[in-house]
């Protein structure tokens, strides 16, 4: 196991190992399975971050469920417009049913907020927030995060999903940039 990896400009220092991160993923699905096996949910993945956290926590799941992977928008051709438009890829009926996010990390909470509002039109049952990583202190909105993997300080992070500049997502374990 490497203990510092380049990605790009920056070092990285290991964080949390591929274990601990497994570990705390197969406890959260088994929360999930407790609470929600008779429910039939829809996991919504949000892309890109979370599809290793997805799959992982998925492979854990043990009763019946379905997929999808979502996107959110926030473009304006090439520049970010820095708010959130519309989903990109929900193509199912939510309407009466329970939804879960799956989301890789929370920071501030306001694309989570929009993402719930805009989720909300379309009169799901109940939905439910799952969330790799959190950052407790960066948050700006209420939000009741149902199933959380690990809470962070403020640190940037890369691994498991999460890039740096578009590089990164499949080192195995998270590591946290080198000041």
């Amino acid at each position: 196991m490497n203990t510092v990896v380049q990605v790009k400009d920056k070092k990285f220092a290991l964080y949390i190992s591929d274990e601990k991160i497994q570990k705390r993923v197969k406890e959260v699905a088994h929360q999930l399975d407790e609470d929600l096996r008779k429910k039939n949910p829809l996991f919504l993945v949000i892309l890109n971050g979370s599809f290793v956290f997805a799959a992982d926590l998925l492979r854990n799941i043990n009763f019946p469920c379905e997929i999808s992977f979502v996107k959110m928008a926030s473009y304006d051709g090439t520049a970010s417009t820095g708010e959130v438009k519309h989903l990109i890829g929900l193509n199912e009926n939510v309407t009466g049913r329970s939804v879960v996010i799956v989301e890789d990390i929370i920071e501030s909470g306001t694309t989570m907020k929009e993402m719930l509002r805009m989720l909300g039109e379309k009169k799901p049952k109940e939905v439910y927030i799952t969330s790799l990583f959190v950052k407790p202190r960066c948050l700006k909105v209420d939000l009741k995060i149902d199933y959380r993997c690990f809470d962070i300080e403020d640190d940037f992070i890369v691994g498991y999903g999460l890039d740096y500049d578009h590089e990164g997502r499949n080192l195995p374990h998270i590591y946290q940039v080198i000041e």
